[in-house]
């Protein structure tokens, strides 16, 4: 897909591609009181207020990703109808694509299907058109899988959107039209046209461009009230990031009007990184008559992860704590979880003090910030990563050896968060080694709280003390 194919005024063009290279998203600036923070703490966003903003989370996931997650989860497939066969490929040639979408499928360092592709694609590429509900977290293929779908229904020689591609943010909607034009790079004559923000066309102009991708609100504007697009003629809706368009007050909305606008027989696409209640209504109602893809989650275990607490009483005494194991034992790398940002910089520039390269992540740094954060961590120019709970899902670096808790998580009620302690302690021991996981005890409170994971996970936490020196020594190098 050539570069003049986008529908955006010059200036407009340098603005979008000036985007795509310093993508950021500006997060809200919430207090919200935790009953488990001290009071100095409770003007500062702690880790509940950073896992709310997904769209930040999943442009992120996008940005830092270089290849394809080597997942262990397995696809579970709900058919529409349970009596047609069940298709699934092995190799892209199957699928008996175009000349000019397999060589750009190629191009993009494709070998082979990823899982949910092996399953999605034969689903998304049969004929008559078969709609689609699918699960699928980032990395996992799932992008190039619908802009294939796309590509392989268009009908080039006729000059009007037939597919159309809906994504909850202006960033998000950009990273997936370079998806579409690093695909579709071998056959010119698709043309894309974004429906975002800034991109303002002359009044009674019709989009002659095949494929719109756009955030709700100008999709919405340039179907109904426009007249960019006919919706009538689009044969192909894809609704990107479910879990994330129905938290942005509006969108839901927004995206229930497009498609009832749209003609019976389009085929709908919708995929989601989470299925709670909420995203499952939601798509039922975008979605009728749909196949089903979920992951089937692996249990996470922590069976290979041996853990340790260390009692302290302030937290001058958990830093002080934290000097006493780097002096013992030589690590190879380092994840450490804060409760706040501000002590997540305190103690980012207190191991700077003492000599150690330290990384820090918080949920104020702009998208593109944390990204390279994490990829000089991932290159090991930094040995220690201090964090809030920003980036405790979906990180994969393999150097990691030793996670420490400088604060237990908990949640906004002040209950211990069994989820986030586990997607923690999960960034060691994996890749099938074994692992570390430290944990500082400064109060009663807290000790309350690690009694309880225990008891959630039925592990016992055992205290660190000199004897256990040699033994993670041996782990964390």
């Amino acid at each position: 897909m050539a570069a003049n194919s986008w529908a955006l005024a010059v200036d407009e063009q340098e603005a979008a591609a000036e985007s795509i290279g310093n993508l950021h998203l500006s997060e809200k600036s919430k207090v919200e009181s935790n009953d488990t923070a001290k009071p100095e703490d409770n003007v500062n966003k702690t880790e509940d207020d950073d896992k709310d903003d997904r769209a930040a989370q999943s442009l992120l996931n996008k940005l830092i990703r270089s290849n394809l997650v080597n997942t262990t989860n397995q696809v579970e497939v709900l058919q529409r109808d349970p009596n047609s066969p069940l298709y699934s490929v092995k190799s892209f040639e199957e699928l008996r694509l175009k000349k000019q979408l397999l060589d750009g499928v190629y191009a993009m360092g494709f070998n082979r299907p990823s899982k949910i592709q092996e399953n999605a694609l034969p689903m998304m590429l049969a004929v008559p058109p078969q709609n689609l509900i699918a699960q699928s977290q980032s990395g996992t293929g799932k992008t190039a899988a619908f802009v294939l779908a796309m590509l392989s229904h268009v009908e080039s020689v006729n000059k009007w959107p037939q597919c159309l591609c809906v994504s909850p943010t202006y960033e998000l909607a950009l990273q997936t039209g370079k998806v579409i034009e690093q695909m579709g790079k071998f056959y010119p004559e698709v043309k894309l046209a974004y429906a975002v923000r800034g991109n303002k066309l002359e009044r009674g102009m019709k989009i002659q461009e095949q494929i719109v991708i756009g955030t709700p609100g100008t999709v919405l504007d340039w179907c109904a009230k426009l007249k960019f697009i006919e919706p009538k003629k689009i044969r192909v809706f894809v609704l990107d990031e479910a879990d994330v368009m129905i938290a942005t007050q509006g969108h839901q909305d927004q995206s229930i009007r497009i498609q009832r606008m749209l003609p019976k027989d389009c085929q709908m696409l919708l995929f989601s990184a989470t299925f709670e209640d909420s995203v499952w209504n939601f798509a039922q109602r975008i979605v009728p008559d749909p196949n089903i893809i979920k992951l089937k989650r692996e249990e996470e275990t922590l069976d290979t992860i041996k853990q340790y607490y260390v009692l302290c009483n302030s937290k001058e005494e958990k830093f002080q704590a934290l000097c006493n194991i780097y002096g013992a034992i030589t690590i190879a790398q380092a994840m450490i979880f804060c409760h706040t940002r501000k002590t997540a910089g305190w103690l980012a520039g207190e191991l700077s003090r003492e000599g150690h390269q330290v990384a820090l992540l918080s949920g104020e740094m702009m998208v593109e910030q944390r990204a390279a954060v994490i990829q000089r961590f991932r290159e090991g120019k930094e040995k220690v990563l201090v964090t809030t709970n920003v980036c405790a899902r979906g990180i994969d670096v393999e150097q990691v050896s030793v996670v420490i808790n400088f604060d237990l998580p908990v949640d906004k009620d002040g209950n211990p968060d069994n989820e986030t302690y586990l997607h923690r302690i999960g960034r060691t021991g994996r890749f099938g080694k074994r692992g570390l996981a430290i944990n500082m005890v400064d109060s009663k409170f807290s000790m309350n709280i690690l009694n309880r994971i225990e008891e959630h996970f039925n592990k016992k936490i055992e205290k660190l003390d000199t004897d256990d020196i040699d033994e993670i020594e041996k782990i964390a190098n």
